[in-house]
């Protein structure tokens, strides 16, 4: 920290100050924190019986990959069991992405969690299994993202109008709300990735958010959590922008269809939902005299949501293309000329059909928007903007014109960056845990993905750490394990830290059954019910208690 020099304001000069870190160490209250935990971790290795000193205690962290809601089911069950057999206190570092990011939220709403873990899973469960959130709270959300934010993308639809229909909740805690309520749990690390870098392959993706700092994990570029998102130049913080909540951070993790299209049906029949709840508050809103009559623009609206799902499905939209030019040219009053003309469209080309839509929708939000003023008006246009765009998660770039030799040149000339879902990359938070000032012995991956080899994440991790000069032991896997994994494989080099790797689906937990409880437990599903929840856990929570003695075996190795 210290003065980034002075801007002239009139007669007046201001200060600001550098909160940008470039660094490859911990901050302070990571540190303090893992004082503290590693005491509390060496407390419960005696407790089982494993003697160490203070500074031999090992740092473990325990990995949740990706798989939606079933890696927020699995996660649990696993937790559970964890903290029942005593081996949880031995962990550091809880680091997720994707779906068990959403078990470690729900988790950490409740202060200290890990001492009554019980208790809360059964909370979380009953949600689960409870009502989703209603319209009401979905388009307040909607309102929320959009009115107090510069930047508004699909990620806030995509908490707003998704996530929250899987989690039944509205999470409005932030990370730095957390930052004293959990002294007696691991430390959590939630992790996503830059998607330019991601798509460029230069600089480093791989992002990280903790109670304390958001940043590039391997690049070792940094900014106070409650800080991420806001305007930024050469390290000086110019515009506040407020912290994202725990929902939106959800969204984010979970954004597992950011690179494509996937499930972007299910999405236009919710906008189309709403649409339907909207409209008599769009009719009381836009009290304008000068504005043309808002049922007719509500109608392009839903002819437009119409026509995207009819293209989606394969079928001609020309119908809904008319109606809509009609309307148009009955609100303006004349003959409207559109650039986007039905003809250029062929519904079996899918990048010639989506690239139709975007133009299309873009401009006739552009038309819309020219006469309607009301809020929530603008707010709908803008849905149908992020959408045809495909922006998600877009911020202000904290590391803009930082003017720094260590940092890779992108990442300071943007002055946003996009973030996703690092399952879309890796499907497990390797480079969250392997930085080299965390100093971690030994790493519990607990793979829930949903891959045809269920070691992609773990020979991905291998192979990636590999060319970064990363230290990873090697992983050899007998051929006929691809198909029929067992529970608990261990993988071990010199220097390097051991490696469990404990798949979900295996043979001595699903049998012979291995590609039916798959099918079962897909990863784009609507909520599970109670009774797949329930069933979901308890398979999860055997891969723990059958190897348990095997873990134990692992941590009193890495003393």
């Amino acid at each position: 920290m210290g003065a980034c020099g002075c801007r002239q304001t009139g007669a007046q000069e201001t200060f600001s100050i550098v909160e940008v870190r470039i660094e490859h160490s911990l901050n302070k209250g990571e540190k303090e924190f893992v004082v503290k935990r590693r005491k509390a971790v060496q407390e419960s290795l005696m407790k089982l019986n494993i003697q160490c000193s203070q500074n031999e205690v090992p740092n473990i962290a325990l990995l949740g990959s990706g798989g939606g809601q079933r890696a927020m089911v699995g996660l649990l069950g696993s937790l559970v069991q964890l903290q029942k057999t005593g081996l949880l206190d031995c962990v550091l570092y809880l680091s997720g992405v994707s779906g068990s990011t959403w078990c470690m939220a729900s988790l950490y709403q409740e202060p200290n969690w890990s001492t009554d873990i019980e208790t809360v899973k059964n909370n979380i469960i009953e949600r689960l299994k409870g009502p989703g959130v209603s319209w009401i709270d979905t388009i307040s959300i909607l309102l929320k993202y959009y009115n107090e934010k510069d930047h508004f993308s699909f990620t806030d639809i995509w908490a707003a109008m998704f996530v929250t229909t899987i989690l039944k909740e509205v999470n409005k805690q932030t990370l730095t709300n957390q930052k004293l309520q959990h002294e007696k749990d691991p430390f959590p690390i939630y992790t996503v990735i830059d998607k330019k870098c991601k798509q460029s392959k230069d600089g480093d993706p791989w992002f990280e958010f903790t109670p304390y700092e958001a940043g590039y994990s391997l690049t070792g570029a940094f900014v106070e959590t409650s800080s991420f998102g806001s305007k930024f130049e050469n390290g000086c913080k110019i515009k506040h922008q407020p912290e994202i909540d725990m929902l939106y951070l959800q969204a984010l993790c979970g954004s597992a269809i950011a690179d494509g299209y996937e499930n972007l049906k299910f999405f236009w029949t919710r906008v189309k939902d709403s649409l339907s709840y909207l409209k008599p508050m769009l009719t009381e809103m836009e009290k304008d005299p000068h504005c043309p009559p808002v049922e007719k623009c509500y109608q392009v609206l839903m002819d437009l949501v119409e026509m995207r799902i009819k293209v989606l499905t394969g079928i001609d939209p020309s119908a809904l293309y008319e109606s809509i030019k009609t309307k148009l040219n009955d609100l303006s009053g004349g003959t409207i000329q559109l650039n986007s003309q039905i003809e250029n469209l062929n519904v079996a080309d899918k990048k010639n059909a989506n690239q139709f839509m975007k133009d299309y929708t873009l401009e006739i939000c552009n038309y819309l928007g020219r006469w309607l003023k009301s809020r929530l008006f603008k707010a709908c246009l803008s849905i149908f903007q992020c959408v045809a765009e495909w922006i998600w998660c877009r911020k202000y770039n904290f590391l803009h014109n930082m003017n720094v030799k260590a940092l890779p040149a992108d990442l300071q000339e943007t002055e946003t960056r996009d973030y996703e879902d690092a399952g879309l990359l890796l499907n497990s938070p390797y480079f969250s845990v392997l930085r080299k000032e965390r100093d971690i012995k030994l790493i519990i991956s607990l793979d829930f993905s949903d891959d045809d080899d269920p070691f992609t994440t773990v020979k991905k991790a291998a192979k990636t750490c590999k060319e970064l000069n990363i230290p990873f032991p090697e992983v050899n896997i007998p051929s006929e394990d691809s198909e029929l994994p067992k529970d608990f494989y261990v993988f071990k080099g010199k220097n390097t830290p051991t490696v469990i790797h404990i798949p979900l689906f295996n043979v001595i937990n699903c049998g012979d059954k291995i590609e039916a409880w798959r099918k079962k437990y897909t990863t784009f599903q609507g909520p599970y019910s109670a009774e797949m929840i329930t069933e979901l856990m308890e398979l999860a929570g055997k891969n723990i208690t059958k190897n348990k003695d095997k873990l134990l075996e692992q941590i009193r190795a890495a003393c």
